[in-house]
């Protein structure tokens, strides 16, 4: 039992890191605008928005958050996963 918890938690600390890969790579594209219509591009957006989009819900039921002229929603998924991959180890 104690080898199947290891290898679950593993898994899972493989999957935060692609996700975290992932993000980071969003982040650099953002910053290229030639790249929107790539097939890659669209991908790793559609990847990451499942993740970071309940955390955006989750932010705009505050006034002083959805207030911001910045979305803090894609800082606060990577430092959330942060988090879990840490929890994980």
């Amino acid at each position: 039992m104690n080898q199947i918890t290891y290898l679950i938690a593993n898994v899972a600390y493989l999957f935060v890191a692609a996700l975290q890969l992932l993000m980071f790579i969003r982040a650099i594209l953002s910053w290229i605008p030639l790249m929107e219509e790539n097939a890659f591009t669209i991908f790793v957006y559609q990847i990451t928005e499942t993740v970071i989009y309940p955390v955006r819900c989750i932010l705009d039921r505050f006034e002083f958050i959805a207030a911001l002229p910045i979305d803090i929603s894609f800082f606060v998924t990577f430092v959330l996963l942060s988090v879990l991959q840490t929890v994980l180890l």
